[in-house]
């Protein structure tokens, strides 16, 4: 059966392409350029892109039992390396880090040698790839891990929320907190598994900071700690940029980015009435350590992603849920953004670019074959979907 996990933050593919033109930076640039410069390569930290596109990250939940890729994710994620940067879907970084069944990790030997082989499809393709690091905190199940453990969190609220386990959907325990040590083993963990990112081939490695642990530490709903990491804008802050210095300190900055969302609410997640000068605060933090880029999850304020292009000097992607099609590429031409990033249209889509110069139609995205291995087998939902060719010529995906 498919899990129902929820709906991956996504946001519609859309635009038109045209040839590259020129390369940019990943510097600040706020002046306006061609709608079309989405099509432009762009210099991100040690790697050139040869578009701004993005695929934003997607839980597939069609990994092996011991976190491995799945043996088609390799087809998957190659046949979607057109765009620019590839962003995998959630990694868990540790078996506490994991909270839904069959999702990948990168932390094991097997890890390593299972993801190579995705990396080198990616790759030969031209495309490059960031795996995202996430740590699921309190969102997690214990018949969903190895150990068959208590999920841990900055403190032990539940967030009153159902979770899909293989025996069907099942209420959230109550987490463990961690303990001020168990903090720092666990920003440990982030920076080893992103080592073991680069060992695999990967290009970097993205934080995830939207939904999971990290944003679990700065909302007030999920974070009632009296130490250094409860509290004050600064402390519940501080785990975030702990664990961005702890991946740079073993990668380099030019390989590691950081996804957040000030606007994120579900989860039963508040970070509360100074929500905006919390991720404000955050971001200006992060730009001091020089990160390749920050990914934002727009949600409906437009006065802090002008702040954030004001206090950020690295490069901004930006993923607008439900964007109109034809505003591809205008945050780009405006300077709010350097990048964009899509993903059920992708998900579809698998040459998405190549639908979007036809201004053809795009398959639908199923939801109920997002997650999971299929009745109709593991294809299905995954590395089936046609290209624009096949429809043309009548060749079955």
């Amino acid at each position: 059966m498919p899990l129902p996990l929820g709906t991956p933050i996504a946001t519609r593919d859309v635009g038109s392409r045209q040839p590259p033109t020129r390369t940019h930076s990943g510097s600040r640039n706020n002046g306006h350029r061609s709608m079309n410069a989405i099509y432009s390569p762009f210099q991100l930290g040690r790697i050139q892109l040869q578009n701004r596109f993005v695929m934003a990250p997607m839980t597939r939940a069609r990994a092996n039992p011991d976190g491995t890729p799945g043996p088609l994710a390799a087809e998957y994620y190659g046949q979607r390396a057109s765009v620019g940067l590839t962003v995998t879907e959630g990694t868990q970084p540790s078996d506490d880090g994991q909270g839904y069944p069959l999702t990948p990790g990168i932390y094991t030997n097997a890890h390593v040698a299972g993801w190579r082989v995705v990396n080198d499809g990616i790759h030969a393709r031209g495309g490059h790839v960031f795996y995202q690091l996430m740590r699921a905190g309190r969102m997690s199940h214990p018949d969903n891990t190895p150990h068959h453990r208590q999920g841990v969190a900055p403190s032990a609220i539940a967030p009153g929320e159902q979770i899909y386990t293989l025996d069907g959907m099942k209420n959230i325990p109550v987490p463990r907190a961690l303990t001020t040590d168990e903090v720092a083993a666990t920003i440990k963990d982030y920076a080893c598994s992103a080592r073991r990112a680069i060992e695999s081939g990967a290009d970097g490695v993205e934080i995830h900071g939207v939904a999971y642990l990290v944003h679990q530490f700065l909302a007030k709903s999920s974070n009632q700690r009296t130490d250094r990491y409860g509290g004050s804008i600064e402390n519940r802050a501080r785990f975030a940029i702990e664990v961005a210095q702890a991946i740079v300190a073993e990668i380099g900055a030019d390989r590691t980015g950081i996804r957040l969302s000030p606007g994120f609410t579900g989860f039963g997640l508040d970070v509360g009435p100074e929500g905006p000068d919390v991720f404000r605060y955050l971001v200006g933090e992060l730009d001091k350590l020089g990160l390749a880029y920050i990914h934002i999850v727009h949600y409906g304020d437009e006065d802090i992603l002008h702040d954030f292009r004001r206090i950020w000097h690295q490069a901004i992607i930006l993923n607008r849920p439900a964007r109109p099609r034809d505003e591809i590429g205008k945050d780009i031409a405006s300077g709010l953004a350097d990048l964009e990033s899509y993903g059920a249209h992708i998900l579809a889509n698998p040459d998405f670019i190549d639908h979007v110069v036809a201004n053809a139609p795009f398959n639908t995205a199923d939801h109920s074959v997002y997650f999971g291995y299929q009745p109709k087998g593991p294809e299905a939902g995954y590395t089936d979907f046609p290209t624009l060719k096949a429809e043309q010529e009548g060749v079955p995906g």
